[in-house]
Protein backbone atom coordinates (compact mmCIF):
# COMPACT_ATOMS: atom_id res chain seq x y z
CA UNK A 1 0.00 0.00 0.00
CA UNK A 2 2.66 2.26 1.41
CA UNK A 3 4.71 1.76 -2.29
CA UNK A 4 1.35 2.65 -3.87
CA UNK A 5 1.32 5.74 -2.28
CA UNK A 6 4.95 6.49 -3.18
CA UNK A 7 4.40 5.81 -6.40
CA UNK A 8 1.69 8.60 -7.00
CA UNK A 9 3.31 10.93 -4.30
CA UNK A 10 1.12 13.14 -3.85
CA UNK A 11 -2.10 12.30 -5.36
CA UNK A 12 -2.53 10.02 -3.25
CA UNK A 13 -5.37 7.24 -3.25
CA UNK A 14 -7.88 8.14 -0.60
CA UNK A 15 -9.04 4.88 -0.46
CA UNK A 16 -6.54 2.42 -0.74
CA UNK A 17 -6.26 1.29 2.66
CA UNK A 18 -9.96 -0.02 2.82
CA UNK A 19 -9.56 -1.36 -0.74
CA UNK A 20 -6.40 -3.38 0.15
CA UNK A 21 -7.33 -4.73 3.42
CA UNK A 22 -10.59 -6.07 2.16
CA UNK A 23 -9.06 -8.11 -0.57
CA UNK A 24 -6.72 -9.70 2.20
CA UNK A 25 -9.24 -12.38 3.32
CA UNK A 26 -6.71 -14.18 4.93
CA UNK A 27 -5.53 -12.00 7.40
CA UNK A 28 -6.75 -12.52 10.85
CA UNK A 29 -7.86 -9.17 13.14
CA UNK A 30 -4.90 -8.79 14.86
CA UNK A 31 -2.75 -8.94 11.61
CA UNK A 32 -5.15 -5.95 9.54
CA UNK A 33 -4.93 -4.11 13.00
CA UNK A 34 -1.20 -4.10 12.53
CA UNK A 35 -1.13 -3.11 8.89
CA UNK A 36 -3.13 -0.76 9.75
CA UNK A 37 -1.07 0.95 12.34
CA UNK A 38 2.05 1.18 10.16
CA UNK A 39 -0.11 2.32 7.52
CA UNK A 40 -1.58 5.25 9.11
CA UNK A 41 1.54 5.80 10.92
CA UNK A 42 3.39 6.61 7.65
CA UNK A 43 0.74 8.25 5.88
CA UNK A 44 0.04 10.38 9.10
CA UNK A 45 3.69 11.42 9.42
CA UNK A 46 4.26 11.46 6.09
CA UNK A 47 6.56 14.30 5.84
CA UNK A 48 8.53 14.23 9.42
CA UNK A 49 9.82 10.32 8.60
CA UNK A 50 10.57 11.67 4.60
CA UNK A 51 12.71 14.75 6.46
CA UNK A 52 14.35 12.28 8.94
CA UNK A 53 14.93 9.76 6.14
CA UNK A 54 16.44 12.39 3.87
CA UNK A 55 18.93 12.52 5.92
CA UNK A 56 20.20 9.08 5.50
CA UNK A 57 20.38 9.17 1.61
CA UNK A 58 22.72 10.60 -0.82
CA UNK A 59 20.19 11.08 -3.33
CA UNK A 60 16.24 13.21 -3.33
CA UNK A 61 13.97 10.61 -1.79
CA UNK A 62 11.76 11.75 -4.45
CA UNK A 63 14.35 9.67 -6.75
CA UNK A 64 13.99 6.24 -5.37
CA UNK A 65 12.04 3.46 -6.67
CA UNK A 66 8.60 3.39 -5.20
CA UNK A 67 8.61 0.01 -3.57
CA UNK A 68 12.04 1.06 -1.77
CA UNK A 69 10.14 4.30 -0.42
CA UNK A 70 7.15 1.94 0.60
CA UNK A 71 9.35 -0.12 2.88
CA UNK A 72 11.37 2.85 4.35
CA UNK A 73 8.43 4.42 4.95
CA UNK A 74 6.70 1.16 6.61
CA UNK A 75 10.19 0.54 8.74
CA UNK A 76 10.48 4.43 9.80
CA UNK A 77 6.82 4.60 11.00
CA UNK A 78 7.80 1.62 12.91
CA UNK A 79 11.25 3.06 14.02
CA UNK A 80 10.12 6.69 15.34
CA UNK A 81 6.65 6.59 15.38
CA UNK A 82 5.25 3.04 17.31
CA UNK A 83 6.62 1.80 20.25
CA UNK A 84 5.71 -1.93 20.70
CA UNK A 85 8.24 -3.01 17.47
CA UNK A 86 11.25 -3.60 18.40
CA UNK A 87 14.21 -1.99 16.02
CA UNK A 88 16.14 -4.53 15.11
CA UNK A 89 12.51 -6.96 13.84
CA UNK A 90 11.31 -3.88 12.14
CA UNK A 91 14.33 -3.16 10.28
CA UNK A 92 15.06 -7.02 9.96
CA UNK A 93 11.82 -7.59 8.59
CA UNK A 94 11.78 -4.38 5.97
CA UNK A 95 15.27 -5.86 4.56
CA UNK A 96 14.10 -9.41 3.88
CA UNK A 97 11.20 -7.81 2.32
CA UNK A 98 13.08 -5.72 0.41
CA UNK A 99 15.63 -8.44 -1.25
CA UNK A 100 12.27 -10.92 -1.85
CA UNK A 101 10.26 -8.14 -3.82
CA UNK A 102 12.31 -5.70 -5.14
CA UNK A 103 15.88 -7.43 -5.79
CA UNK A 104 19.20 -8.27 -3.06
CA UNK A 105 20.80 -5.39 -3.87
CA UNK A 106 17.56 -3.56 -2.89
CA UNK A 107 17.91 -5.04 0.75
CA UNK A 108 21.65 -4.01 1.26
CA UNK A 109 20.15 -0.39 0.55
CA UNK A 110 17.50 -0.73 2.86
CA UNK A 111 19.34 -2.01 5.54
CA UNK A 112 22.08 0.68 5.80
CA UNK A 113 19.55 3.83 5.18
CA UNK A 114 17.50 2.27 8.03
CA UNK A 115 20.48 1.65 10.38
CA UNK A 116 21.43 5.48 9.76
CA UNK A 117 17.71 6.00 10.76
CA UNK A 118 18.47 4.78 14.18
CA UNK A 119 20.76 7.78 15.36
CA UNK A 120 17.62 9.71 15.59
CA UNK A 121 15.94 7.42 17.66
CA UNK A 122 16.12 6.81 21.25
CA UNK A 123 15.74 3.38 22.20
CA UNK A 124 15.00 4.06 25.92
CA UNK A 125 11.42 4.19 26.46
CA UNK A 126 11.22 6.54 29.28
CA UNK A 127 13.15 9.15 27.30
CA UNK A 128 11.96 8.74 23.58
CA UNK A 129 8.32 9.66 24.72
CA UNK A 130 7.48 13.72 26.54
CA UNK A 131 4.02 13.41 28.31
CA UNK A 132 3.14 17.19 26.28
CA UNK A 133 4.36 18.35 22.99
CA UNK A 134 6.85 21.64 23.77
CA UNK A 135 7.01 22.74 19.76
CA UNK A 136 11.03 21.89 20.53
CA UNK A 137 13.41 21.05 17.52
CA UNK A 138 13.75 17.49 18.76
CA UNK A 139 9.66 16.64 19.08
CA UNK A 140 7.69 15.21 16.81
CA UNK A 141 3.44 15.63 18.14
CA UNK A 142 1.52 12.64 18.48
CA UNK A 143 -2.10 12.01 18.57
CA UNK A 144 -2.54 11.43 22.44
CA UNK A 145 -0.74 15.30 23.10
CA UNK A 146 2.03 13.66 23.78
CA UNK A 147 5.80 13.67 21.61
CA UNK A 148 8.36 11.70 20.09
CA UNK A 149 11.85 12.85 21.05
CA UNK A 150 14.23 12.65 18.61
CA UNK A 151 18.24 11.99 19.56
CA UNK A 152 19.17 15.34 17.81
CA UNK A 153 17.09 19.09 17.63
CA UNK A 154 17.18 18.95 14.18
CA UNK A 155 13.61 20.21 13.21
CA UNK A 156 13.47 23.59 11.06
CA UNK A 157 13.90 26.88 12.55
CA UNK A 158 11.24 28.39 10.62
CA UNK A 159 7.91 28.01 12.75
CA UNK A 160 6.19 27.98 9.63
CA UNK A 161 8.65 25.04 8.22
CA UNK A 162 8.60 23.12 11.49
CA UNK A 163 4.95 22.86 11.37
CA UNK A 164 4.99 21.54 8.86
CA UNK A 165 7.46 18.63 9.05
CA UNK A 166 6.25 17.74 12.46
CA UNK A 167 2.57 17.98 11.62
CA UNK A 168 2.70 16.57 8.10
CA UNK A 169 0.98 19.33 6.30
CA UNK A 170 2.39 21.04 3.23
CA UNK A 171 3.80 24.61 3.48
CA UNK A 172 1.45 25.26 0.52
CA UNK A 173 -1.47 24.33 2.36
CA UNK A 174 -0.57 26.11 5.63
CA UNK A 175 0.05 28.94 3.48
CA UNK A 176 -3.18 28.76 1.64
CA UNK A 177 -4.86 29.14 5.27
CA UNK A 178 -2.53 31.76 6.45
CA UNK A 179 -4.79 33.85 3.94
CA UNK A 180 -7.41 34.28 6.32
CA UNK A 181 -6.60 32.95 9.05
CA UNK A 182 -3.74 33.57 11.81
CA UNK A 183 -1.01 31.12 12.54
CA UNK A 184 -2.67 30.26 15.77
CA UNK A 185 -5.53 28.79 14.28
CA UNK A 186 -3.34 27.91 11.64
CA UNK A 187 -1.44 25.76 14.01
CA UNK A 188 -4.60 23.57 15.48
CA UNK A 189 -5.89 23.39 12.42
CA UNK A 190 -3.19 21.32 11.44
CA UNK A 191 -2.88 19.76 14.72
CA UNK A 192 -6.10 18.48 14.87
CA UNK A 193 -4.90 16.70 11.62
CA UNK A 194 -2.84 14.79 13.72
CA UNK A 195 -5.58 13.49 15.98
CA UNK A 196 -7.05 10.21 15.51
CA UNK A 197 -10.89 10.43 14.42
CA UNK A 198 -12.75 8.18 16.57
CA UNK A 199 -15.30 6.29 15.23
CA UNK A 200 -18.98 8.78 15.89
CA UNK A 201 -22.61 7.17 15.13
CA UNK A 202 -25.49 8.98 14.27
CA UNK A 203 -28.14 7.70 16.61
CA UNK A 204 -30.51 10.50 16.08
CA UNK A 205 -32.94 8.20 14.42
CA UNK A 206 -32.14 5.10 17.31
CA UNK A 207 -35.50 3.18 17.73
CA UNK A 208 -34.45 1.53 20.79
CA UNK A 209 -32.04 1.36 23.52
CA UNK A 210 -28.36 1.91 22.70
CA UNK A 211 -25.62 -0.40 23.78
CA UNK A 212 -23.96 1.50 26.61
CA UNK A 213 -20.86 -0.99 27.29
CA UNK A 214 -19.52 -0.19 23.63
CA UNK A 215 -21.33 3.86 23.10
CA UNK A 216 -20.66 6.94 24.69
CA UNK A 217 -21.98 10.35 24.62
CA UNK A 218 -20.82 12.80 21.85
CA UNK A 219 -21.12 16.27 22.66
CA UNK A 220 -23.25 16.71 19.74
CA UNK A 221 -26.90 15.68 20.67
CA UNK A 222 -27.86 12.49 18.77
CA UNK A 223 -24.15 11.32 18.39
CA UNK A 224 -22.54 8.52 20.07
CA UNK A 225 -18.68 7.57 20.08
CA UNK A 226 -18.44 3.94 19.50
CA UNK A 227 -15.44 1.77 20.98
CA UNK A 228 -15.14 -1.62 20.56
CA UNK A 229 -13.14 -3.61 17.34
CA UNK A 230 -13.93 -3.74 14.10
CA UNK A 231 -16.24 -6.81 14.25
CA UNK A 232 -18.75 -5.40 16.82
CA UNK A 233 -19.27 -3.08 14.78
CA UNK A 234 -20.32 -4.76 11.61
CA UNK A 235 -21.95 -6.79 14.05
CA UNK A 236 -23.77 -3.68 15.87
CA UNK A 237 -24.80 -2.13 12.43
CA UNK A 238 -26.00 -5.08 10.84
CA UNK A 239 -28.06 -5.64 13.72
CA UNK A 240 -28.88 -2.00 13.82
CA UNK A 241 -30.28 -0.26 10.81
CA UNK A 242 -31.37 2.73 12.23
CA UNK A 243 -28.16 3.68 13.48
CA UNK A 244 -24.91 4.26 11.49
CA UNK A 245 -21.23 5.81 11.35
CA UNK A 246 -21.19 9.59 11.05
CA UNK A 247 -19.54 12.16 12.18
CA UNK A 248 -21.45 15.21 13.70
CA UNK A 249 -19.73 18.17 11.37
CA UNK A 250 -21.12 15.62 8.25
CA UNK A 251 -25.24 15.08 9.87
CA UNK A 252 -25.19 19.46 10.10
CA UNK A 253 -26.37 19.94 6.41
CA UNK A 254 -29.22 17.52 6.61
CA UNK A 255 -30.17 18.26 9.92
CA UNK A 256 -30.74 22.19 8.88
CA UNK A 257 -33.41 21.17 6.41
CA UNK A 258 -35.37 18.51 8.77
CA UNK A 259 -38.22 20.84 8.68
CA UNK A 260 -39.19 20.38 5.23
CA UNK A 261 -41.25 18.53 3.89
CA UNK A 262 -40.00 17.02 0.23
CA UNK A 263 -41.86 14.46 -1.34
CA UNK A 264 -39.24 13.82 -3.88
CA UNK A 265 -35.11 13.76 -2.43
CA UNK A 266 -32.17 13.57 -5.35
CA UNK A 267 -29.14 12.46 -3.82
CA UNK A 268 -26.78 13.66 -6.76
CA UNK A 269 -23.49 12.69 -5.50
CA UNK A 270 -24.62 9.84 -2.75
CA UNK A 271 -20.73 8.27 -2.17
CA UNK A 272 -21.22 5.00 -0.35
CA UNK A 273 -24.84 5.90 0.77
CA UNK A 274 -24.13 7.60 4.35
CA UNK A 275 -26.12 11.00 3.38
CA UNK A 276 -28.67 8.68 1.92
CA UNK A 277 -29.31 6.84 4.71
CA UNK A 278 -29.25 10.10 6.51
CA UNK A 279 -31.93 11.88 4.15
CA UNK A 280 -34.26 8.75 4.31
CA UNK A 281 -34.74 8.67 8.18
CA UNK A 282 -34.99 12.70 8.38
CA UNK A 283 -37.84 12.86 5.58
CA UNK A 284 -39.77 9.16 5.60
CA UNK A 285 -42.61 9.90 3.61
CA UNK A 286 -40.24 11.07 0.52
CA UNK A 287 -38.90 9.01 -1.99
CA UNK A 288 -35.20 9.15 -2.27
CA UNK A 289 -33.49 8.98 -5.55
CA UNK A 290 -29.57 8.28 -5.16
CA UNK A 291 -26.72 7.85 -7.92
CA UNK A 292 -22.61 8.90 -7.71
CA UNK A 293 -20.82 9.00 -11.46
CA UNK A 294 -18.20 6.49 -9.99
CA UNK A 295 -18.65 3.08 -10.69
CA UNK A 296 -17.26 1.70 -7.53
CA UNK A 297 -19.79 4.15 -5.17
CA UNK A 298 -22.45 3.20 -7.18
CA UNK A 299 -22.36 -0.32 -7.03
CA UNK A 300 -22.00 0.15 -3.06
CA UNK A 301 -25.09 2.08 -2.88
CA UNK A 302 -26.83 -0.30 -5.40
CA UNK A 303 -26.04 -2.87 -2.86
CA UNK A 304 -26.53 -1.09 0.47
CA UNK A 305 -29.91 -0.14 -0.72
CA UNK A 306 -31.08 -3.16 -2.40
CA UNK A 307 -34.85 -3.94 -1.42
CA UNK A 308 -35.17 -0.57 -0.22
CA UNK A 309 -39.01 0.80 -1.24
CA UNK A 310 -38.28 4.17 -0.23
CA UNK A 311 -34.31 4.65 -2.03
CA UNK A 312 -33.92 3.76 -5.38
CA UNK A 313 -30.58 3.98 -6.99
CA UNK A 314 -30.47 5.16 -10.32
CA UNK A 315 -27.69 5.69 -12.90
CA UNK A 316 -26.53 9.18 -13.42
CA UNK A 317 -27.53 9.17 -17.14
CA UNK A 318 -31.23 8.42 -16.38
CA UNK A 319 -31.72 11.34 -13.86
CA UNK A 320 -32.43 13.97 -16.36
CA UNK A 321 -34.79 11.57 -18.65
CA UNK A 322 -36.69 10.37 -15.68
CA UNK A 323 -36.58 13.33 -12.65
CA UNK A 324 -36.48 16.63 -15.03
CA UNK A 325 -38.19 19.20 -13.57
CA UNK A 326 -39.75 17.40 -10.30
CA UNK A 327 -37.32 17.20 -7.45
CA UNK A 328 -38.36 19.15 -4.60
CA UNK A 329 -35.17 18.71 -2.66
CA UNK A 330 -31.87 17.93 -4.45
CA UNK A 331 -28.43 17.23 -2.29
CA UNK A 332 -25.42 18.12 -3.93
CA UNK A 333 -22.53 16.56 -1.52
CA UNK A 334 -19.97 17.40 -3.77
CA UNK A 335 -16.68 16.19 -4.44
CA UNK A 336 -14.12 18.61 -2.55
CA UNK A 337 -10.56 19.15 -1.19
CA UNK A 338 -11.56 17.24 1.72
CA UNK A 339 -9.46 19.88 4.46
CA UNK A 340 -12.13 19.34 6.91
CA UNK A 341 -11.26 16.07 7.24
CA UNK A 342 -7.92 15.80 7.22
CA UNK A 343 -7.82 13.77 10.47
CA UNK A 344 -9.92 11.32 8.92
CA UNK A 345 -8.79 11.35 5.57
CA UNK A 346 -4.86 12.12 6.25
CA UNK A 347 -4.37 11.38 2.32
CA UNK A 348 -5.89 14.14 1.31
CA UNK A 349 -3.70 16.64 2.95
CA UNK A 350 -0.76 15.71 0.34
CA UNK A 351 -3.21 16.14 -2.48
CA UNK A 352 -3.94 20.05 -2.26
CA UNK A 353 -2.84 22.75 -4.72
CA UNK A 354 -3.74 25.72 -6.12
CA UNK A 355 -4.46 24.09 -9.25
CA UNK A 356 -6.49 21.14 -7.77
CA UNK A 357 -8.48 23.54 -5.66
CA UNK A 358 -9.02 25.47 -9.16
CA UNK A 359 -9.98 22.45 -10.81
CA UNK A 360 -12.42 21.30 -7.83
CA UNK A 361 -14.20 24.39 -8.31
CA UNK A 362 -14.89 24.03 -11.78
CA UNK A 363 -16.50 20.48 -11.20
CA UNK A 364 -18.80 21.90 -8.02
CA UNK A 365 -20.20 25.04 -10.55
CA UNK A 366 -20.79 22.56 -13.16
CA UNK A 367 -22.46 20.15 -10.60
CA UNK A 368 -24.76 22.58 -9.56
CA UNK A 369 -25.79 23.73 -13.02
CA UNK A 370 -26.34 20.57 -13.72
CA UNK A 371 -28.79 20.08 -11.18
CA UNK A 372 -30.78 22.93 -11.28
CA UNK A 373 -33.11 21.77 -14.22
CA UNK A 374 -33.67 19.08 -11.70
CA UNK A 375 -35.71 21.26 -9.25
CA UNK A 376 -39.77 21.69 -9.45
CA UNK A 377 -40.60 24.95 -10.59
CA UNK A 378 -37.26 25.76 -10.88
CA UNK A 379 -36.82 29.72 -9.81
CA UNK A 380 -40.03 30.39 -8.23
CA UNK A 381 -40.35 31.21 -4.58
CA UNK A 382 -42.02 28.17 -3.54
CA UNK A 383 -39.69 25.63 -5.96
CA UNK A 384 -37.27 23.31 -5.18
CA UNK A 385 -34.24 23.93 -3.72
CA UNK A 386 -30.74 22.97 -3.61
CA UNK A 387 -28.67 21.86 -0.32
CA UNK A 388 -25.15 22.57 -1.21
CA UNK A 389 -22.87 20.64 0.97
CA UNK A 390 -18.86 20.02 1.25
CA UNK A 391 -16.22 18.77 4.18
CA UNK A 392 -13.83 21.71 3.08
CA UNK A 393 -12.44 24.75 4.81
CA UNK A 394 -11.60 26.63 1.94
CA UNK A 395 -13.94 29.91 1.01
CA UNK A 396 -13.59 29.13 -2.51
CA UNK A 397 -15.64 25.68 -2.24
CA UNK A 398 -17.85 26.89 0.37
CA UNK A 399 -19.00 30.69 0.65
CA UNK A 400 -17.65 31.68 -2.79
CA UNK A 401 -19.60 28.99 -4.04
CA UNK A 402 -23.22 29.42 -2.77
CA UNK A 403 -22.80 33.30 -3.90
CA UNK A 404 -21.72 32.45 -7.18
CA UNK A 405 -25.25 30.87 -7.85
CA UNK A 406 -27.15 33.00 -6.28
CA UNK A 407 -25.43 35.64 -8.37
CA UNK A 408 -25.86 33.81 -11.94
CA UNK A 409 -29.09 32.01 -10.64
CA UNK A 410 -31.06 34.15 -8.86
CA UNK A 411 -31.15 31.14 -6.24
CA UNK A 412 -30.56 33.03 -2.88
CA UNK A 413 -29.19 31.52 0.22
CA UNK A 414 -30.22 30.58 3.23
CA UNK A 415 -29.06 28.47 6.30
CA UNK A 416 -25.76 28.95 5.83
CA UNK A 417 -23.33 26.06 8.44
CA UNK A 418 -20.44 26.34 9.13
CA UNK A 419 -18.15 23.77 11.40
CA UNK A 420 -14.44 23.89 11.67
CA UNK A 421 -12.40 20.95 12.87
CA UNK A 422 -12.70 20.51 16.91
CA UNK A 423 -10.37 18.53 19.21
CA UNK A 424 -6.48 18.77 19.82
CA UNK A 425 -4.06 16.11 20.25
CA UNK A 426 -4.57 14.59 23.72
CA UNK A 427 -8.34 15.95 23.98
CA UNK A 428 -11.35 13.79 24.62
CA UNK A 429 -12.91 11.70 21.59
CA UNK A 430 -16.31 13.24 22.54
CA UNK A 431 -15.76 17.00 21.35
CA UNK A 432 -13.86 15.29 18.17
CA UNK A 433 -15.90 16.83 15.32
CA UNK A 434 -14.97 17.10 11.84
CA UNK A 435 -15.19 20.61 9.53
CA UNK A 436 -18.22 20.77 7.06
CA UNK A 437 -20.19 23.52 5.25
CA UNK A 438 -23.76 23.63 4.14
CA UNK A 439 -26.06 25.99 2.30
CA UNK A 440 -29.61 26.00 0.95
CA UNK A 441 -29.80 27.08 -2.58
CA UNK A 442 -33.84 28.26 -3.65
Amino acid sequence: MLARQARHYPEFDLYALERTLENEPALSELDRAFAHAVYDAAVRHWLALEFLLARCVDRPIADLEPKLRGVLMACAAQIIVLDRVPTHAAINHAVEWAKKVIRPGAGAMANAVLRKLTQYHIEDSALARRPRFTDQRDELPLHDGGSIVLAQAILPEDELERLSIYTSHPVELLKHWMRSASMRDVRQLAMHGLCHAPTVLNTTHSRGPLPEDRLSPHSAPGHHVFSGSASQLRTLLNERPDIWVQDAASALAIQSVSDLRPSLVLDLCAGQGTKTRQLAATFPKAQIIATDVDDGRFDTLSAGFAGSEQVRVVRPKQIREKFLGKADLILLDVPCSNTGVLARRPEARYRFSAETLKSLVGVQKQIIADALPMLRDFGSPKGGKVLYSTCSLEAEENAQQTAWADKWHKLGVSRVHRRAPSRQPGDSASIYSDGSFAGLLG
